[in-house]
């Protein structure tokens, strides 16, 4: 079943993954991209949508709204593993321009011209998502559905103790967002570490694979993959493209829950925590988490993207 989706993204290397999929899988059909701050500098975000779209072979066929620059009230917090999101490769200047329309605009008049139809796949802190609702408060009922990476499971995260980085840099949007209605599945940091980290002879079987857009995985990734071994996480972690495709492939998911979530953005020491509580009979659920997926069905479903090259 062909999900139409819009992706919503702060786009470094592994948000350009999660682009792939909704670019190339025969099961998608992507309507447009969004950018929010988030990972990189905002104009290399943009930049780096517009390259992965160009390597895809799909220039000028879907377009590129640019949204919030800053969080709804915080500072910008850039991220430190990702380079400048593109590999630190110098490609060529993409032959696409972003559109005029804004990102929120974009989502809201997308959604009302089809509701009930339109998946959105946010892959970056939710400040896009959350403006969209300010601007029409009907915006969560006429969504299909909502999948967020975001949060920890009650675990620790990536950027502090308590916080995962895309709910850490704007949890006022987090919170708004996860308590809107929407129809919200999540994809946690906590599921990434444990069924969606790719080692050395994953990435390598990877780099055998003699198409253009192996290649152009291969030097997106290895920012990603240095940094972690800093940080004593062994390969590259892939949080983005695994919610991109459990979107098109449900099948991959072996268990799910539902649960009420919420984001701390009151307090500097604990700022981003997600709460996770399956204690109905305390706080009604308003999200599903996906607890559990089969981690080698997703490297191999990707692999076959990879190999398949440009969608036609």
């Amino acid at each position: 079943m062909t999900r139409r989706m819009i992706i919503d993204t702060d786009t470094a290397a592994d948000d350009s993954f999660a682009l792939l999929v909704g670019l190339l899988h025969p099961d998608s059909q992507l309507e447009a991209v969004t950018i929010v701050s988030g990972n990189v500098d905002f104009e290399q975000e943009v930049e780096n949508a517009l390259i992965t779209i160009e390597a895809a072979g799909r220039s000028g066929e879907v377009p590129v709204h640019l949204g919030a620059r800053v969080p709804l009230a915080r500072p910008w917090y850039e991220a430190s593993a990702h380079g400048d999101g593109k590999g630190n490769h110098d490609f060529p200047k993409p032959r696409q321009q972003p559109s005029d329309e804004r990102a929120a605009d974009a989502l809201v008049r997308i959604v009302d011209e089809n509701p009930g139809e339109i998946d959105i796949v946010a892959i970056g802190p939710l400040t896009n998502i959350a403006t969209a609702i300010a601007l029409d408060r009907d915006f969560p009922q006429k969504v299909r559905e909502l999948r967020i990476m975001g949060g920890c499971d009650n675990s620790v995260g990536n950027v502090t103790a308590a916080a995962e980085y895309n709910f850490y840099v704007d949890p006022e949007a987090a919170d708004m967002v996860l308590r809107a209605g929407f129809d919200t599945t999540v994809v946690t940091w906590t599921l990434t570490l444990s069924h969606a980290l790719w080692g050395e002879p994953m990435l390598a079987a990877i780099a055998d694979i003699e198409t253009d857009l192996a290649k152009f995985f291969t030097i997106l990734d290895k920012p990603n993959l240095e940094f972690n071994g800093t940080v004593g996480i062994v390969g590259s972690t892939h949080p983005d493209s695994l919610t991109a495709m459990l979107l098109v492939r449900p099948d991959l998911v072996r268990a799910s829950s539902r649960r009420f979530a919420a984001v701390e953005h009151h307090s500097d020491l604990t700022r981003g925590y997600s709460l996770f509580d399956d204690r109905p009979a305390r706080n009604a659920p308003n999200v599903t988490v996906i607890d559990d997926i089969d981690a080698e069905g997703f490297y191999r479903a990707y692999c076959d993207l990879l190999k398949a090259g440009a969608k036609r």
